[in-house]
């Protein structure tokens, strides 16, 4: 049981603030189970919406602005490329215009102003005359017709190199401005947190969790071709794994824990029905679920529930948000496979959930 490094976590209240505050600690059993854990209700929603809601808007505004991003690389990319083909263009003039200047100091030098009749006279054979003559006016036409070409590819690179970077500074204010919702949005969902934090402290104190607190789903879950199997949270750090030892567990570690926020959606790993929805204990508030084949999993130190005993659900889809209730060091998810709904029943998560095609 762990917390990520270096994130920020929302204050809690622990035993001796509940009773110096009013609030009941309750009596609870070694499983974590606790009197009232009927689903009854401690008020509205509360937070645990909206941080649900934030988070999905911060995914939104993350994935906009990544997309924002690459768009204005792939387009800096475009400007400097049409620059380097300007800058070669013009180059290329400045050669042809040297070229131009070569070819009249040549014909300059064999002709100099004697008239090209007089020349004709004069030469002992005049069909050089004629010849150099001809070659050398045509070469200058030639030139004068390459540097026709290279100045209307210049105008024509000049006008895609000003679009191209007006397209590019037009992306870059966008992301600007992306960048800017997404704090705001972060900053939301921290306060949010905060408060969902509390929430939860006193709902396990009390010893009675909130109602159900409805998400909205994944598009994924439950689809056609969705994912038999899938991890139980996403963005995570594997910390505290199955059959670890340490001063925090009276025994040896029983699951695997998923460094997250407090607020981070939790998912089923697969298809199955919610055995139980309880609050208080060493767990904190915990959802276990049944899934065809005589498994259970667990979800445990949520800030919220999304599901109700009895109810059916699906592979993905979201039965709660995470946190740190109970007994926890910090925000994670700690999940675990069972053979039965009880503790001391564990197997190995890793192996469990690889043979159903999930690498963690």
């Amino acid at each position: 049981m762990s917390f990520s490094p270096g994130r920020r976590r929302p204050m809690f209240v622990p035993a001796v603030l509940c009773v110096l505050l009013g609030l009941a600690v309750p009596h609870v059993s070694a499983y974590g189970e606790a009197p009232g854990t009927d689903g009854g209700s401690l008020g509205a929603q509360g937070a645990g919406a909206e941080v649900a809601k934030l988070y999905e808007e911060a995914a939104d505004a993350t994935r906009r602005y990544e997309e924002g991003r690459r768009q204005a690389e792939s387009q800096r990319a475009e400007v400097s490329e049409l620059e380097r083909r300007l800058a070669e263009e013009r180059r290329g003039i400045a050669v042809l215009h040297a070229d131009l200047g070569r070819i009249a100091r040549a014909q300059y030098r064999t002709g100099g102003d004697v008239p090209y009749t007089a020349r004709m006279l004069l030469a002992d054979r005049p069909e050089d005359v004629m010849n150099s003559q001809r070659a050398g006016s045509q070469a200058e036409l030639a030139v004068r017709r390459k540097i026709d070409e290279s100045r209307a590819a210049e105008r024509r690179l000049a006008v895609d190199e000003k679009e191209a970077s007006k397209a590019w500074r037009a992306l870059e204010s966008r992301n600007d401005r992306l960048a800017e919702l997404r704090q705001e949005i972060e900053e939301k969902l921290e306060r949010a947190q905060w408060r969902l934090r509390g929430e939860a402290d006193q709902a396990v104190a009390a010893g009675r969790c909130r109602g159900a607190v409805r998400l909205p789903q994944s598009s994924s879950a439950g689809a056609a071709g969705a994912a038999d199997w899938v991890a139980p949270v996403a963005g995570y750090q594997l910390s505290a794994g199955f059959g670890g030892s340490g001063q925090r567990w009276a025994s040896r570690h029983t699951g695997q824990d998923f460094a997250v926020d407090v607020g981070t959606p939790v998912r089923a790993v697969g298809e199955g029905r919610v055995v139980s929805v309880s609050c208080g204990g060493a767990f904190g508030i915990a959802v276990v679920l049944q899934h065809p084949g005589g498994y259970y999993t667990q979800y445990a130190h949520l800030s919220s529930a999304a599901v109700d005993q009895g109810e059916r659900v699906a592979a993905g889809q979201w039965i709660g948000l995470s946190g740190t209730t109970g007994n926890s060091t910090g925000p994670h998810l700690h999940f675990e496979v069972r053979l039965t709904p009880q503790l001391g029943s564990g197997v190995d998560p890793m192996p469990w959930l690889a043979g159903r095609g999930v690498v963690l």
